[in-house]
């Protein structure tokens, strides 16, 4: 099976879009797709401990178990360190499965089978 990139610039500020991204994610990684999310700009945060806590609808799933779920489907992270520095969040714990990582080491994850993305 392919690999899949969910790149995710948004946090909180839009939750019903990490939902989303989210659900994505997470689908993808349950289906047994190596998964990655590149996390940039606001949703750098989300990759904090005790960030991610919201619910964005009335149904949805809250992001707390959208997460749980991406990572024990083998699911991970990389979170732009340029931005983790811009928002001086430096001394925050990663989540699980989270690591700091720019465009290099997304590429290098990539590889030359390719990856089917998306962008939110």
């Amino acid at each position: 099976m392919g690999k899949a990139v969910i790149s995710l610039t948004t946090g909180l500020e839009d939750a019903e879009k990490v939902t989303v991204a989210f659900l994505v994610a997470v689908g993808a990684a349950e289906s047994g797709r190596p998964t990655l999310m590149f996390l940039t700009k606001e949703a750098v945060r989300l990759a904090m401990e005790g960030v991610a806590t919201a619910t964005a609808c009335q149904g949805c799933p809250s992001l707390e178990s959208l997460m749980e779920r991406y990572v024990v489907a083998g699911g991970t992270y990389l979170v732009c360190p340029i931005c983790v520095d811009a928002k001086g969040l430096t001394d925050h714990t990663l989540v699980k499965g989270a690591e700091k990582g720019g465009t290099v080491p997304m590429w290098d994850w990539i590889g030359d089978e390719g990856a089917t993305t998306f962008s939110y």
